[in-house]
């Protein structure tokens, strides 16, 4: 039988394809493996030798491998040698070892490598290898130890079998998943506008969501979810998506009135005549403002709506906006709200708009231009109901490039270097010198220049350009 592999054809190294064996050189190059066999007097011929293949892995090509090696049942063994950057080595060895097992994988049933984070598919397990693939493992190729293991294993060889178990070809599955990678903690936003900024919410939620079970219901959610809007104003497009700036216009007034109105509680009523102090109710709208007059750089401008006297025992009714915090900043009035939880696709834009009116009327009473509001969501999610919705939206999220709040960078090649000149606002802060765009990128990551993944993609490009002309 001819070995015949599947998958990466040309990226293996072919010595004898009616060979019995395959080396795994892991993050080594398997043309360093070929080195020290020669050193060691084994066996390299395309007609002769035991050698059939090898090839390294970097931990991504297990699945090909698995199938190469189930349509090629003439490999009897497999020597796993060289540098184990990514744990491929135990990966492959627990496969055999030890087998599968089932786990969650982004938001699907999925499975994994036993005692290892490895995750493959099920089509393929030890059992399907009816001939015993059988392992033998060394360390780096350049250790005296890995050249006496390598040179006793191939002494103590039995002679080749022959092969009488026939070539399996079983497909990699399409790999699903409801959610994509990411640290669901930490999710940050950045947008001109409450409408920019939703949309790009709406969209971080389809993508990378958890989808959990509630006693509601099934909530597709992230945690920790912090979006700054650096222009709150109002727009007409809201009726784009199905909301009636009219109703929030309304909603702007209702924020701000401190009666119940039948309600277990109001936002209203939480900030302006639901807690006391010497049995007179407390306005805390107007203990901000008079902060703000008596200090305009006051640290104190903080409000609490959460009762935990109350909220916390009974659990229910309980406020979902939980804090305010106004800070004059940048000779701006801003402001940074805090939610408990939040209905990301029915209340976050709603609930902005109530922002905008508690920072106007704060700015309005202290004589402070309003600035940017911050948002922090702890738990922020939607009903996998309007799933489809969500998605619709997020295919309009705004896509334009935008302004790298580091400031700007150009490049230029002087003498032998790379020079690039950060400036912001048209002075010039810093200048970057190096023989390689490499070289650039990491004085670029330690001094953290660059705040937009675009923008750092866009720069990428061109200092390769630059490394290009350098090098002519």
């Amino acid at each position: 039988m001819i070995f015949t592999p599947l998958y990466y054809k040309n990226k293996l190294h072919i010595i004898n394809p009616h060979g019995d064996m395959g080396i795994i050189t892991l993050w080594s190059r398997p043309k360093q493996a070929i080195q020290l066999f020669t050193s060691i007097g084994i066996n390299l011929s395309p007609s002769t030798s035991r050698i059939a293949v090898l090839g390294n892995l970097y931990g991504n090509g297990l699945q090909q491998l698995l199938r190469n090696l189930l349509y090629n049942p003439q490999i009897i063994y497999l020597i796993i040698i060289g540098h184990n950057l990514s744990g491929s080595r135990e990966e492959l060895i627990n496969f055999f070892k030890y087998g599968i097992e089932s786990t969650d994988y982004l938001g699907t049933q999925a499975y994994k490598i036993r005692d290892t984070q490895r995750i493959i598919d099920n089509l393929i397990t030890p059992q399907s290898f009816k001939n015993k693939v059988q392992l033998f493992t060394s360390g780096v190729l350049s250790e005296d130890t890995t050249k006496k293991a390598c040179q006793d294993f191939f002494e103590t060889l039995p002679p080749k079998m022959l092969c009488t178990f026939p070539r399996i070809d079983i497909p990699i599955p399409k790999t699903d998943c409801l959610r994509y990678p990411s640290e669901p903690r930490s999710h940050n936003i950045l947008k001109e506008t409450p409408l920019s900024a939703w949309k790009e919410l709406i969209f971080r939620l389809v993508r990378f969501g958890y989808h959990n079970t509630l006693k509601k219901g099934v909530r597709i959610e992230l945690q920790n979810v912090k979006v700054v809007i650096k222009n709150p104003i109002k727009e007409e497009k809201v009726s784009d998506y199905g909301f009636s700036l009219a109703h929030f216009e309304t909603y702007q007034m209702r924020i701000l009135d401190a009666g119940l109105h039948g309600h277990s509680y109001t936002y209203g009523n939480r900030m302006r005549g639901y807690f006391e102090y010497e049995h007179n109710k407390v306005d805390s709208l107007e203990y901000v403002v008079t902060l703000f007059k008596k200090d305009r750089e006051t640290r104190h401008a903080y409000i609490s709506l959460w009762d935990p006297n109350r909220d916390l025992p009974e659990g229910h009714g309980c406020p979902c906006m939980v804090s305010l915090f106004f800070r004059m900043f940048d000779n701006k009035l801003t402001l940074t709200a805090t939610f408990r939880t939040h209905n990301a696709m029915d209340a976050w834009l709603e609930n902005v708009y109530g922002l905008m009116a508690i920072q106007n009327y704060v700015s309005e009473q202290v004589d402070i231009a309003s600035g940017a509001i911050t948002v922090f969501s702890h738990s922020i999610s939607i009903s996998a109901d309007v799933l489809d919705k969500a998605k619709a939206v997020a295919k309009h999220r705004d896509k334009t490039l935008e302004f790298d709040a580091h400031g700007d960078f150009a490049m230029t090649i002087d003498d032998q270097d790379i020079v690039v000149i950060h400036s912001h606002q048209g002075v010039v802060i810093h200048e970057y010198r190096g023989t390689s765009a490499h070289d650039i990128e990491r004085q670029l990551l330690k001094d953290n220049a660059l705040s937009d993944v675009s923008h750092a993609l866009y720069i990428g490009g061109e200092l390769f350009r630059c490394e290009g002309l350098l090098r002519k």
